[in-house]
């Protein structure tokens, strides 16, 4: 697969993740009604899916890459949905982690590794 493709999919993962978890946090901690778990679920439910498309030949590197991604779409969910500008360290930070996603997907490895 491709880095555009690759891309992809973490974000769409990340964005049903972050949706997801942000259901069960406004129910928990917002109010919001407990209809709000039915999307959350599925949403949950699709980001796992979502992941199993990742072209890694192990879990643990497919989640490890994943994980930069993560966490520079929670900073633009910050921003878009809770309207909380990120700051110089969160996107320091986030910069930092999707070099690393990167150095973790794309290396070069010998087959099977």
């Amino acid at each position: 697969m491709t880095a555009p493709g690759t891309l992809a999919i973490y974000i769409c993962a990340a964005l049903a993740e972050i949706a997801g978890c942000f259901a069960v946090w406004a129910w928990m901690r917002q109010g919001a009604s407990m209809l709000w778990l039915v999307p959350g679920i599925l949403s949950l439910a699709a980001f796992a899916w979502l992941l199993t498309l990742a072209p890694s030949d192990f879990a643990g590197r497919a989640y490890a890459a994943y994980g930069g991604i993560y966490i520079a779409a929670s900073l633009v969910w910050l921003w878009a949905v809770e309207k909380q500008r990120p700051d110089a360290w969160d996107l320091s930070g986030a910069m930092l982690c999707l070099l690393g996603a990167a150095i973790v997907l794309f290396a070069p490895r010998a087959t099977g590794n």
